[in-house]
């Protein structure tokens, strides 16, 4: 071997090295300057919905603290598959953020074939809220209680009907759990949205609905609908004189909307920090809780907003709801 060769064998082993301890930099670096743009967040309901109202709001405390702009992009469809699907196949770099519900938990049994996986496709960053269901009725349904609704219900189970957002909607999942408790089947109506369904439940199409306290708590407030029960341990700060499911003899009538925020799966685990970071910040923003009081909902606690009580919480409402779903019988499409 001549001087010419081992020298040209010896710069390109130092540029490959060099190259390569390059390439082992620059995640780290990235992940230092996170974020130099603005974020995506997908949003897997249209603009509007509980679910978007709730992802603006947090939007635009997260992009104070992480100093961007967060886009949101509206992607409904399927139930939310359609956002779950693009959020999981996104550039796993910090700059597309996915919020959904308990959508992300009964996804896996609503649909038989699903392009991602609800949980090994994505890196959870933390919850951000939870919301309660409140059950509500005609203001000429004769019960003043949730026990005398059971009772009513019971004796007229073939002429009530309750109206649902859609196959899988957080309405259809908390009417399904409640005609399992009181093991009454009950006739459901489902409509695009529970908005159509509240129309039908005022000009008295239907006569019960399990809607999000976040729709719900206008027509409540304003004596148009009764309210029974909110699905939650414990009564909620906006709507004080609603009891509780349990307190209304209904334990099992537990069914919380929660809000979690993910990035998808391979995203640097300084990224998640920083995102980690912004969100108990966020929650903690004056204006958020007051926004947030407005909707009938609140922040969760700060030791709720971490990828582990995320994963945790994803993986017990999978489980829950699973059994559910397939006893009922449902499919999304």
């Amino acid at each position: 071997m001549n001087v010419r060769t081992w020298i040209s064998r010896r710069s390109l082993a130092l540029l490959m090295a060099g190259g390569i301890g390059a390439l082992a930099v620059f995640p780290s670096a990235a992940a230092e300057n996170y974020p130099s743009r603005s974020i995506t967040m997908i949003v897997p309901f249209a603009a509007g919905g509980p679910t978007d109202t709730v992802a603006r709001v947090l939007a635009q405390a997260l992009g104070k603290n992480l100093g961007q702009t967060i886009i949101i992009e509206n992607l409904g469809g399927a139930g939310g598959t359609l956002a779950a699907a693009r959020a999981a196949k996104a550039a796993p770099d910090g700059y597309t953020i996915f919020v959904n519900h308990l959508g992300q938990a009964t996804a896996p049994a609503l649909y038989k074939k699903l392009p991602y996986d609800p949980i090994g496709d994505f890196a959870p960053i933390g919850l951000a809220t939870d919301a309660t269901m409140v059950m509500v009725a005609r203001t000429d349904v004769p019960a003043a209680t949730l026990g005398e609704l059971i009772d009513y219900v019971k004796k007229n189970k073939d002429t009530i009907s309750m109206g649902h957002a859609g196959i899988g909607a957080a309405s259809h999942l908390c009417e399904m759990l409640f005609m399992s408790a009181i093991d009454t089947e009950l006739t459901l109506v489902a409509y695009r949205g529970t908005a159509p369904a509240m129309t039908d439940l005022l000009g008295g199409q239907i006569q019960l609905i399990c809607d999000q306290a976040t729709s719900a708590i206008s027509n409540i407030k304003a004596g148009k609908v009764k309210a029974y029960t909110v699905t939650t341990p414990t009564r909620i700060a906006s709507l004080p004189d609603v009891p509780t499911s349990v307190e209304g003899g209904l334990s099992e009538l537990q069914v919380s909307v929660w809000h979690g925020l993910y990035a998808p799966k391979g995203t640097p685990k300084p990224v998640i920090d920083r995102l980690v970071t912004a969100l108990q910040a966020s929650l903690e923003d004056a204006a958020l809780k007051a926004r947030f009081a407005d909707l009938a909902t609140e922040p969760v606690s700060k030791d709720r907003a971490t990828p582990e009580a995320l994963a945790a919480l994803l993986r017990a409402e999978t489980d829950k709801w699973g059994p559910i779903i397939k006893k009922a019988g449902v499919y999304g499409e």
